[in-house]
């Protein structure tokens, strides 16, 4: 059985030194044969890399279900959970390698100084690929298992792909709107724009 998601950020405080891979995948262009090599590259790192925690947040769609519980079901180093909120899933995304096949997920993690590798065959995110904050391996066991020994092992490959700015911001667009309307606020004009706009509003009520 999945873990509850109120266990999501114990078992990532709990990880005795492993390096956590964390995993989500429930695309459905990819059910069937791609989604059950997309499970079996799982286990295979796992079984090859005892140095790793698979953690993988399981959808509930009974298409994703039974092949991820009938694969990895047993692994010493995977962690099964069940659906997480947002903060817990924020959480596991601050592990070392994200393997998925969000589109979503392309565009928040490099924010996070992560790298992420899309198990699917193409990406609807051309701009991640091309600023290399993000690696598509397909679905292919080897290819899978390969790109990501490559960023466990080599630490120059690691710094190349973590060290590249997320082609859609960087986490800081909120700051700088309050910014900006701070600015724009402690302006005299806009300042006397907005007083007369509250006397005159206040007026027309008195008015009616």
């Amino acid at each position: 059985m999945a873990e509850e998601p109120s266990l999501a950020v114990d078992c990532l405080g709990l990880t005795d030194g492993l390096r956590i891979i964390v995993v989500t995948a429930h695309r459905r262009e990819s059910f069937g044969t791609p989604f059950r090599r997309i499970c079996e590259a799982v286990r295979a790192l796992a079984e090859r890399r005892p140095d790793v925690l698979a953690v993988y947040p399981v959808h509930l769609n009974p298409y994703v279900e039974t092949p991820v519980h009938e694969i990895l079901d047993g692994v010493s180093n995977v962690t099964l959970l069940a659906p997480l909120d947002y903060a817990s899933f924020v959480a596991c995304m601050r592990g070392y390698i994200l393997l998925t096949d969000s589109g979503g997920i392309q565009e928040e993690r490099p924010s996070l100084g992560k790298p992420v590798l899309v198990m699917c065959e193409v990406s609807e995110r051309p701009e991640a690929i091309a600023a290399g904050t993000v690696c598509l391996t397909g679905t292919d066991p080897e290819r899978i298992v390969g790109a990501v020994s490559s960023l466990l092992d080599d630490p120059a490959c690691y710094k190349r792909m973590t060290s590249r700015p997320n082609p859609y911001g960087d986490g800081h667009a909120a700051e700088r709107i309050v910014q900006f309307l701070i600015s724009r606020m402690a302006s005299p004009s806009i300042s006397n724009g907005l007083s007369s706009l509250s006397v005159g509003s206040g007026s027309e009520l008195s008015n009616r």
